[in-house]
Protein backbone atom coordinates (compact mmCIF):
# COMPACT_ATOMS: atom_id res chain seq x y z
CA UNK A 1 0.00 0.00 0.00
CA UNK A 2 3.06 2.43 1.08
CA UNK A 3 4.81 1.67 -2.25
CA UNK A 4 1.76 2.04 -4.27
CA UNK A 5 1.27 5.56 -2.65
CA UNK A 6 4.75 6.57 -3.49
CA UNK A 7 4.36 5.70 -6.69
CA UNK A 8 1.27 7.71 -7.10
CA UNK A 9 3.33 10.56 -5.85
CA UNK A 10 6.46 9.92 -7.91
CA UNK A 11 3.52 10.29 -11.17
CA UNK A 12 2.34 13.42 -9.98
CA UNK A 13 5.55 14.81 -9.31
CA UNK A 14 6.83 13.76 -12.60
CA UNK A 15 3.57 14.71 -14.53
CA UNK A 16 4.30 18.43 -13.02
CA UNK A 17 7.76 18.32 -13.90
CA UNK A 18 6.99 17.54 -17.51
CA UNK A 19 3.80 20.29 -16.94
CA UNK A 20 6.29 22.75 -16.25
CA UNK A 21 8.95 21.67 -18.71
CA UNK A 22 6.45 22.32 -21.37
CA UNK A 23 4.92 25.66 -20.43
CA UNK A 24 9.13 26.72 -19.61
CA UNK A 25 9.79 25.36 -23.70
CA UNK A 26 6.58 27.51 -24.80
CA UNK A 27 7.50 30.80 -23.02
CA UNK A 28 10.95 30.36 -24.73
CA UNK A 29 9.57 29.63 -28.12
CA UNK A 30 7.30 32.34 -27.74
CA UNK A 31 10.31 34.83 -27.13
CA UNK A 32 12.18 33.44 -29.87
CA UNK A 33 9.33 33.73 -32.30
CA UNK A 34 8.45 37.70 -31.05
CA UNK A 35 12.20 38.44 -30.88
CA UNK A 36 12.41 37.18 -35.20
CA UNK A 37 9.75 38.99 -35.62
CA UNK A 38 11.60 42.24 -34.61
CA UNK A 39 14.28 41.19 -37.23
CA UNK A 40 17.91 41.73 -36.06
CA UNK A 41 19.02 43.95 -33.60
CA UNK A 42 20.03 47.56 -34.65
CA UNK A 43 23.46 48.99 -34.51
CA UNK A 44 24.06 52.61 -33.62
CA UNK A 45 24.87 54.50 -37.00
CA UNK A 46 25.75 57.52 -35.15
CA UNK A 47 24.08 60.77 -33.61
CA UNK A 48 21.87 63.16 -35.55
CA UNK A 49 23.00 66.91 -35.30
CA UNK A 50 20.71 69.45 -34.54
CA UNK A 51 18.34 71.18 -36.90
CA UNK A 52 16.02 73.70 -37.09
CA UNK A 53 13.79 73.21 -40.79
CA UNK A 54 9.96 74.06 -41.80
CA UNK A 55 7.02 72.13 -42.46
CA UNK A 56 4.13 71.95 -44.65
CA UNK A 57 2.41 74.43 -42.46
CA UNK A 58 5.23 76.69 -42.23
CA UNK A 59 5.79 75.74 -38.39
CA UNK A 60 9.31 75.53 -37.12
CA UNK A 61 10.55 71.99 -36.88
CA UNK A 62 13.84 71.22 -34.94
CA UNK A 63 15.46 68.03 -33.73
CA UNK A 64 13.83 68.32 -29.99
CA UNK A 65 10.39 68.26 -31.70
CA UNK A 66 11.36 64.50 -33.00
CA UNK A 67 13.55 63.53 -29.73
CA UNK A 68 11.88 60.47 -27.78
CA UNK A 69 9.89 59.25 -30.67
CA UNK A 70 11.18 57.07 -33.06
CA UNK A 71 11.04 58.76 -36.97
CA UNK A 72 11.81 57.38 -40.40
CA UNK A 73 12.76 59.90 -42.99
CA UNK A 74 13.70 59.55 -46.76
CA UNK A 75 14.58 62.60 -49.45
CA UNK A 76 12.67 63.45 -52.44
CA UNK A 77 11.61 66.46 -54.28
CA UNK A 78 7.52 66.99 -55.38
CA UNK A 79 9.03 67.73 -59.31
CA UNK A 80 10.22 64.19 -59.34
CA UNK A 81 8.63 61.96 -62.23
CA UNK A 82 11.05 59.20 -61.34
CA UNK A 83 11.38 57.25 -57.60
CA UNK A 84 9.99 59.95 -55.57
CA UNK A 85 6.25 58.77 -56.39
CA UNK A 86 7.17 55.27 -55.49
CA UNK A 87 8.88 56.21 -52.27
CA UNK A 88 6.13 58.92 -51.25
CA UNK A 89 3.61 55.67 -51.68
CA UNK A 90 5.79 53.31 -49.74
CA UNK A 91 6.13 56.06 -47.10
CA UNK A 92 2.42 55.82 -47.16
CA UNK A 93 1.92 52.92 -46.73
CA UNK A 94 4.12 52.52 -43.68
CA UNK A 95 1.64 55.36 -42.32
CA UNK A 96 -0.98 52.70 -43.00
CA UNK A 97 0.44 50.27 -41.35
CA UNK A 98 1.47 51.50 -38.35
CA UNK A 99 -0.32 50.70 -35.05
CA UNK A 100 -3.08 53.58 -34.10
CA UNK A 101 -0.89 53.92 -30.62
CA UNK A 102 2.47 54.24 -32.04
CA UNK A 103 3.81 56.90 -31.90
CA UNK A 104 6.34 56.59 -34.61
CA UNK A 105 7.02 59.54 -37.21
CA UNK A 106 7.45 60.04 -40.58
CA UNK A 107 9.62 62.15 -41.83
CA UNK A 108 9.90 63.69 -45.91
CA UNK A 109 12.77 65.94 -46.72
CA UNK A 110 13.06 68.03 -49.83
CA UNK A 111 16.03 68.44 -52.02
CA UNK A 112 14.56 71.53 -53.50
CA UNK A 113 13.56 74.18 -51.54
CA UNK A 114 13.68 76.61 -53.99
CA UNK A 115 10.06 75.22 -55.68
CA UNK A 116 9.30 73.45 -52.54
CA UNK A 117 8.05 75.89 -50.54
CA UNK A 118 5.57 74.66 -47.83
CA UNK A 119 2.21 75.14 -49.54
CA UNK A 120 3.97 73.14 -52.41
CA UNK A 121 4.66 70.48 -49.42
CA UNK A 122 0.78 71.02 -47.89
CA UNK A 123 -0.09 70.51 -51.34
CA UNK A 124 1.69 67.13 -51.85
CA UNK A 125 0.85 66.33 -48.22
CA UNK A 126 -2.89 65.94 -48.86
CA UNK A 127 -2.83 64.24 -51.85
CA UNK A 128 -1.18 61.28 -50.19
CA UNK A 129 -3.52 61.98 -47.09
CA UNK A 130 -0.45 62.55 -45.08
CA UNK A 131 -1.12 62.45 -41.01
CA UNK A 132 0.05 65.63 -40.05
CA UNK A 133 0.11 64.40 -36.66
CA UNK A 134 2.94 61.90 -37.78
CA UNK A 135 4.12 62.54 -41.14
CA UNK A 136 5.77 65.67 -41.63
CA UNK A 137 7.44 67.38 -44.97
CA UNK A 138 10.20 69.64 -44.03
CA UNK A 139 12.15 72.01 -46.37
CA UNK A 140 14.83 75.00 -45.40
CA UNK A 141 17.97 76.50 -47.11
CA UNK A 142 20.02 73.75 -49.54
CA UNK A 143 22.51 74.37 -46.74
CA UNK A 144 20.28 73.02 -43.64
CA UNK A 145 18.73 70.22 -45.95
CA UNK A 146 22.16 69.07 -47.02
CA UNK A 147 23.48 69.10 -42.97
CA UNK A 148 20.60 66.88 -41.89
CA UNK A 149 20.31 64.47 -44.74
CA UNK A 150 23.93 63.69 -46.06
CA UNK A 151 25.64 64.86 -42.66
CA UNK A 152 23.66 63.18 -40.35
CA UNK A 153 21.09 60.98 -42.27
CA UNK A 154 23.12 59.37 -44.80
CA UNK A 155 20.88 60.78 -47.51
CA UNK A 156 22.72 62.14 -50.44
CA UNK A 157 21.32 64.51 -52.84
CA UNK A 158 23.25 65.88 -55.93
CA UNK A 159 22.03 68.82 -58.27
CA UNK A 160 21.99 67.61 -61.82
CA UNK A 161 23.80 70.38 -64.41
CA UNK A 162 21.76 71.65 -67.19
CA UNK A 163 23.75 69.81 -69.81
CA UNK A 164 22.96 66.29 -67.98
CA UNK A 165 19.24 67.15 -67.59
CA UNK A 166 17.12 64.21 -69.74
CA UNK A 167 13.67 66.78 -68.91
CA UNK A 168 13.26 69.63 -67.03
CA UNK A 169 12.55 67.71 -64.04
CA UNK A 170 15.12 65.93 -64.15
CA UNK A 171 17.05 67.79 -61.27
CA UNK A 172 18.59 65.98 -59.10
CA UNK A 173 20.22 62.46 -58.14
CA UNK A 174 18.97 61.46 -54.75
CA UNK A 175 18.85 58.61 -52.40
CA UNK A 176 16.32 56.07 -52.68
CA UNK A 177 16.78 54.67 -49.06
CA UNK A 178 14.85 55.12 -45.95
CA UNK A 179 16.25 55.60 -42.95
CA UNK A 180 15.43 55.05 -39.00
CA UNK A 181 16.44 57.36 -35.53
CA UNK A 182 15.60 55.88 -32.40
CA UNK A 183 14.37 57.73 -29.17
CA UNK A 184 17.66 59.38 -28.25
CA UNK A 185 17.98 61.22 -32.05
CA UNK A 186 20.63 57.96 -33.34
CA UNK A 187 20.51 56.58 -36.89
CA UNK A 188 19.91 53.12 -36.37
CA UNK A 189 19.04 51.40 -39.96
CA UNK A 190 18.94 52.25 -43.65
CA UNK A 191 16.79 50.19 -45.95
CA UNK A 192 16.30 50.09 -49.90
CA UNK A 193 12.99 50.47 -50.63
CA UNK A 194 13.13 51.06 -54.19
CA UNK A 195 15.13 49.37 -57.51
CA UNK A 196 16.11 46.82 -59.30
CA UNK A 197 15.68 43.49 -57.65
CA UNK A 198 13.81 45.75 -54.27
CA UNK A 199 11.26 43.69 -52.56
CA UNK A 200 9.33 46.75 -51.38
CA UNK A 201 6.76 44.79 -49.36
CA UNK A 202 9.50 43.30 -48.00
CA UNK A 203 11.62 46.20 -46.83
CA UNK A 204 8.54 47.95 -45.39
CA UNK A 205 7.86 44.77 -43.08
CA UNK A 206 11.48 45.38 -42.16
CA UNK A 207 11.11 48.96 -41.80
CA UNK A 208 7.95 48.48 -39.28
CA UNK A 209 9.99 45.58 -37.22
CA UNK A 210 12.84 47.48 -36.66
CA UNK A 211 10.21 50.75 -35.42
CA UNK A 212 8.94 48.14 -33.22
CA UNK A 213 12.08 46.89 -31.87
CA UNK A 214 13.30 50.88 -31.33
CA UNK A 215 9.86 51.98 -29.68
CA UNK A 216 10.57 49.07 -26.70
CA UNK A 217 13.50 50.75 -26.07
CA UNK A 218 14.33 53.54 -23.53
Amino acid sequence: MIRESRKISWMLWAGVALLMATLLLAFLLAQLRYRTSLGPPLRDLGPIADFVLTNQDGQAVSLGDLRGHVWVADIIFTRCMGPCLKMTRHMKELQQALPPKSDVNLVTLTTDPDFDTPPVLKKRAEQVAADPKRWMFLTGTKKEISNLAASSLKLTAIEKKPEEREDPNDLFIHSTIFVIVDRHAHLRGVFQTTGEGIDAEQAKTQILAAAKRLERER
